[in-house]
């Protein structure tokens, strides 16, 4: 099946909790002092639900909200509307709710999670992302109306980011678009706000709360110390927001092309009736962009995306294929790509796979083109233990590109290393023992048979019918033999053998947005003689002579809550590792149907045979449409849409691909 992400808090929130630090830091002369200047982005979980419930989660305040709202813009169905730092998606829901055309993006995963999950409950088609409102996912001359409500304006450390927010609303509004902001009456709270209260905020817990200003007068600090009869202290947090007047508001929005500017009072009763905070008294500040439109709406069309295609090199060595050259079947591979690319509307490709001139073929190119499609998971010079030096030459020169950047290809090309990441998430993974170059004695502490494999490496080099033990002897022989192959520097893995089903995840988008997760694939055994082992190695990828070169992918047959729990898995994994854009999970259940993971690849093959396309295949989705999913995940996840169409008028040669031709 094919699903958008809507999910719950992933397996790893229940077991952080377990570890938390729950001491209070108890008496503190300057709150200011404790204020992280990115404060924000830890406070908004399932605490501030709690704390903040008597205005955030009543239904009665965000009907008349709304009905406020609506009224002084005089808001229209038809209007494409941003709720910007939408929290849980309050507002967004109720204007859904009520027939417009409303988006919701905030930084908070979690918050961003209960948005989608209440959308999904009550059946609304309403998107919510993730996202920095100071970098926002969105496309120049966008949206009619951009609401920033819920006091969310003002958490950073200076006027300046507060600046560039409104500098983004401006590009993405369209011309005479409507911004309207919800901040507190800073005016007010220098002079009234409550230096010290508590209150009750459900039966078995309270919030302690102290209150100042800082040393400067332009921000309030406050701490809350939050305290469950039961457990003690669970939270003990500072954070600040910045004091705005009515007259400094107007000239910020006045620095950013914003005219029109007026000011509305908004009431807001608790049904707690206590501490307010920043909520007690607040305006409502509307603005008008008088603009033109962006250049490229102007003319009535978007310029075609000059895209340069990074590829392996052909006239390179590469240890991992069977010949250790390119061979017809490559070039086949790359052919079929091209025509692909072909195939999608509104880009340009520049192919580039000469490795001896890439930082000068890439210095030539920035600025021309949009940005790279990294495609080379073969690495630099053809070298698997260098795939993250080209995303990583790519951000030394400043180029945008798709996929996950170095960070995650060197998590997740250690296989022991992901392994503990998933350990510590709750995510079940097989026994194993992990063996240094050194070590020449070694306690496995597993039952047999286990498998050994190279603990880092690609395309499952060193992965074969004899990497089985299932004797110590044999165990023995298998890392000996190994270690020739590979040689005595690499470390390896020695892990249980497990005999279930052999099952892989798909994933193309981004946390920030919707994801695809693609149809989960099992791997078919059948047409193998039942004295070889049932893996999926090297020989069924690269030797077409060999009986496991009949393995074929097949859509899986899993219980639902053993899918569901994977899929849980594999997006809680996506984050955590810091994957981007397209992703693939490898898994093998026990012989119980437990699921385990055994490894993830940020950076999978996208050739037009390979896993993840016959994974679209299965959810209705072509391999140039899977191509196309990828591109746009880069774009909207980096922001490029709003920079679409490289310089044309640079006429300076470009590089070529490897035909000596662009597509």
């Amino acid at each position: 099946m094919t699903d958008e992400i809507h999910t719950d808090e992933p397996p790893d929130s229940r077991h952080r909790g377990k570890h938390r630090d729950r001491r209070t830091i108890g008496p503190v002369p300057n709150l200011e002092e404790y204020v992280k200047s990115d404060w924000w982005r830890g406070i908004f979980n399932h605490l501030y639900l709690k704390t903040d419930g008597d205005v955030v989660d009543d239904q009665r305040i965000t009907g008349n909200e709304i009905d406020r709202i609506t009224r002084i813009l005089h808001l229209q169905p038809d209007e494409a509307i941003l709720d910007l730092c939408c929290g849980q998606g309050r507002h967004t829901l109720e204007l859904v709710r009520r027939g417009y055309d409303v988006e919701g993006l905030d930084q908070s995963h979690y918050l961003i999670q209960r948005a989608r999950s209440t959308a999904k409950k009550e059946g609304l088609q309403v998107r919510f992302r993730e996202g920095d409102a100071r970098r926002l996912p969105y496309r120049t001359d966008t949206y009619d109306v951009v609401l920033v409500l819920g006091n969310s304006f003002g958490y950073f450390d200076s006027v300046e980011e507060d600046l560039r927010i409104l500098m983004e609303l401006r590009r993405i509004l369209k011309p005479w678009g409507r911004v309207l902001l919800d901040v507190a009456d800073g005016e007010y709270l220098k002079e009234h706000f409550q230096a010290r209260s508590w209150e009750w905020i459900d039966s078995t817990m309270f919030v302690c709360r102290e209150r100042s200003l800082s040393l400067d007068r332009q921000r309030l600090i406050s701490r809350e110390v939050i305290t469950d009869v039961n457990k003690g202290v669970v939270a003990d947090q500072f954070y600040a927001e910045r004091l705005y007047t009515p007259e400094a508001l107007r000239q910020l929005l006045e620095r950013a092309g914003f005219s029109d500017i007026a000011f509305h009072d908004i009431a807001t009763e608790s049904q707690r009736n206590q501490d307010l905070g920043m909520m007690e008294r607040r305006h409502i500040v509307t603005a008008v962009l008088k603009k033109e439109w962006s250049t490229a709406r102007s003319r009535g069309q978007e310029r075609a995306k000059h895209v340069a295609v990074m590829l392996g090199d052909p006239a390179k060595p590469d240890a991992l294929k069977p010949s250790c050259v390119f061979d017809d079947d490559d070039f086949y591979t790359i052919d079929q790509m091209k025509a692909a690319l072909r195939e999608l509307k509104g880009y340009r490709f520049t192919f580039l796979c000469k490795h001896d001139t890439m930082i000068q073929d890439l210095t030539k190119l920035k600025g021309k083109v949009d940005y790279v499609f990294n495609l080379c998971d073969e690495g630099f010079d053809n070298d698997p233990r260098k795939e993250l030096h080209v995303p990583a030459l790519l951000e030394m020169l400043g180029i945008p590109y798709t996929g996950s950047g170095p960070q995650s290809l060197a998590y997740c090309y250690d296989k022991s290393l992901v392994r503990g990441v998933a350990k510590e998430m709750g995510i079940p993974v097989p026994d194993a023992c992990f063996i240094t170059p050194g070590d020449r004695t070694y306690d496995v502490g597993m039952k047999l048979p286990a498998i050994v494999k190279p603990n880092s490496g690609d395309s499952s080099y060193g992965i074969t019918q004899k990497s089985i033990a299932h004797t110590i002897e044999e165990l023995a022989d298998v890392i000996n033999s190994l270690r020739t192959t590979i040689g005595y520097d690499r470390s390896l893995l020695v892990e249980e053998f497990l005999t279930g089903k052999d099952i892989s995840v798909g994933i193309i988008g981004n946390p920030s947005g919707y994801c695809t997760v693609l149809p989960i694939t099992e791997e078919d055994y059948s047409a193998l003689p039942p004295e070889l082992p049932r893996i999926c190695g090297y020989e069924a990828k690269w030797l077409p002579d060999s009986p496991y070169w009949k393995i074929v992918s097949r859509s899986a047959d899993l219980p639902e809550e053993t899918e569901k729990m994977v899929v849980r898995c594999c997006l809680a994994l996506f984050e955590r590792l810091e994957c981007r854009d397209y992703c693939r999970f490898d898994w093998r259940l026990d012989e119980h149907g437990n699921p385990k993971l055994l490894e993830v690849n940020p950076n999978p093959g996208w050739c037009w045979d390979g896993h993840l396309a016959k994974m679209a295949k299965y959810a209705g989705i072509s391999y140039p449409e899977m191509l196309g999913r990828i591109l746009k995940a880069a774009e909207e996840r980096s922001g490029m849409e709003q920079n679409t169409g490289a310089r044309e008028a640079e006429k300076e040669p470009l590089p070529l691909d490897l035909n000596q031709q662009t597509a």
